[in-house]
């Protein structure tokens, strides 16, 4: 890939939902190390993210210019009635948390990730 070009990778949540953990994991970290942003519908698991992080430390200094990955969720946050948010509860519950979304860049490419309540700023290095 050339230097001056960026590629995202959009990942629906539909493409990850019926993967088990590790499966999950391979799939992001396979498109993380051609040195592409991924931006997945949904988030992972707290067990994920540490799982994530973990594959990728144990990938720093065996694989050629990989420094890791940073990581940013953003969830759209609403003000909701308590019925609503029992509602919501549930629909996560069978369905997934697919109303955030999860960007993981890699290190060498991306600099920072700040996430604020309703947006991500994503700075790149040059």
């Amino acid at each position: 890939m050339s230097k001056d070009k960026l590629t995202l990778s959009f990942i629906p949540y539909a493409d990850v939902s019926k993967l088990d953990s590790v499966k999950r994991i391979k799939k992001i970290l396979d498109i993380v190390l051609l040195n592409r942003i991924v931006i997945l519908q949904g988030r992972l698991e707290p067990t994920e993210e540490a799982s994530l992080i973990q594959s990728t430390m144990a990938l720093v200094g065996r694989v050629k210019n990989f420094k890791g990955v940073e990581l940013a969720v953003v969830k759209t946050e609403q003000k909701e009635a308590v019925f609503d948010k029992i509602k919501l509860g549930i629909a996560r519950a069978l369905v997934g948390e697919r109303d955030a979304l999860t960007v993981i860049g890699p290190a060498s490419l991306v600099r920072e990730i700040k996430k604020n309540p309703g947006k991500i700023d994503l700075m790149l290095r040059k």
